[in-house]
């Protein structure tokens, strides 16, 4: 396979956006050169991290064989502030997440003065401006196609929707890649002799995530008399949700954990500690965190909606998805039957997006960006 030097352009380097630069970086047969801003004020990087990387572009001595950016990146701008460099090399796009379909917070100030469509429009004219789109699942890929008729409708004239044909001709899905044999290092078997299940939350501390639906069904299940224990791991704001407050007070028996995990070591622990995963998000384009859980031999409860269905096979999916209004009794009896949840092997069912699985599809696929 021919050997390709890219420039990854990655605006928002921090959390899981950093581990898959990385991770390609590090697994790939492909020369990869990583260009990056610190992770913070995403839409300020959606709006001026094209001119800071096509600054850093420029300043280059080599010209790469393809340019691979991600879904925070402005491409159109930046393809434009380099174009006496960038003009002959192909150009894909790897969309983590996209401000199209993303659940924006009705509190949000730039909901309220309808601004939130400009931050759509980025993404939308990036996709037209990449020859290779990638999604990081069928889920996403999918619904970012099925929202652009309506997100044009909503523009006066001129809305050019023959271009929705196009992006979808040059899109592909390409499940993250993730680093999840570094977990193996950790494991022991303090799970098995726990008597009271172990529930864990590993997810943002943010309305997207739904804490509030999660933390009202441990509320009923503890009213019910049913005994657990729960740790709350997952990145924090300045400012969270006050259902996490409300939580910790109410739930201070239960609660063995609570805060961000200092260390991968304390977090990779804490993972294969757990039992049940109940997820209640409405927002999750691949979902890492529950992908991480289940390697980690973690039964997971996942709506049935958004990539969670791809993560598992048709014929076993009705034993983890949960429709609404099915988590409350599908969690008591994963409580009740926890001896034997213990005994599953969850970690079969997603191994295979571990780097060392999926970086040789990575490579041809790159290398197919590059030849399209």
């Amino acid at each position: 396979m021919k050997s390709l030097n890219i420039i990854l352009l990655e605006p928002f380097f921090s959390g899981s956006h950093k581990q898959w630069a990385l991770g390609l970086q590090k697994h790939s047969s492909h020369n990869i050169r990583i260009l990056s801003l610190p992770g913070r004020h995403w839409k300020w990087r959606m709006h001026g991290g094209a001119i800071s990387l096509a600054k850093q572009f420029n300043e280059l001595e080599e010209k790469p064989d393809l340019i691979l950016a991600t879904s925070m990146l402005g491409l159109g701008s930046f393809l434009a502030l380099t174009r006496e460099k960038s003009a002959t090399i192909p150009v894909a796009i790897y969309f983590h997440e996209n401000q199209l379909t993303y659940p924006w917070s009705p509190k949000d100030r730039d909901v309220k003065n309808k601004r939130n469509n400009h931050y759509a429009f980025i993404n939308y004219t990036a996709a037209l401006a990449a020859d290779k789109v990638f999604f990081n699942s069928k889920y996403h890929r999918d619904s970012f196609l099925g929202a652009l008729p309506k997100f044009l409708n909503q523009f006066p004239d001129k809305r050019e929707k023959k271009n929705i044909e196009l992006i979808k001709a040059k899109s592909e899905v390409l499940h993250l890649g993730l680093d999840l044999k570094r977990f193996d290092a950790y494991k022991d078997s303090e799970k098995e002799k726990e008597a009271e299940a172990l529930i864990i939350w590993n997810h943002r501390w943010e309305y997207d995530k739904r804490p509030k639906a999660f933390f009202k069904t441990l509320f009923a299940l503890k009213e019910k008399g049913m005994k657990f224990k729960l740790a709350v791991l997952g990145e924090q704001n300045d400012v969270n949700p006050p259902i996490f407050e409300k939580a910790k007070t109410i739930l201070k028996d239960e609660i063995v954990h609570w805060g961000y995990a200092n260390s991968f070591e304390d977090y990779a622990r804490w993972m294969w500690r757990a039992d049940i995963l109940p997820v209640t998000s409405n927002q999750d384009f691949f979902g890492g965190s529950v992908v991480e859980a289940m390697y980690c031999d973690c039964f997971p409860i996942l709506p049935n909606r958004l990539a969670y269905p791809e993560h598992l096979p048709k014929e076993i999916q009705r034993d983890y998805l949960y429709e609404e209004g099915e988590l409350e009794i599908r969690l008591e009896a994963a409580i009740q039957n926890v001896m034997v949840t213990r005994q599953v092997d969850y970690q079969m069912l997603v191994a295979h997006y571990d780097w060392q699985e999926q970086i040789d599809f990575y490579d041809q696929r790159l290398l197919g960006a590059f030849s399209s």
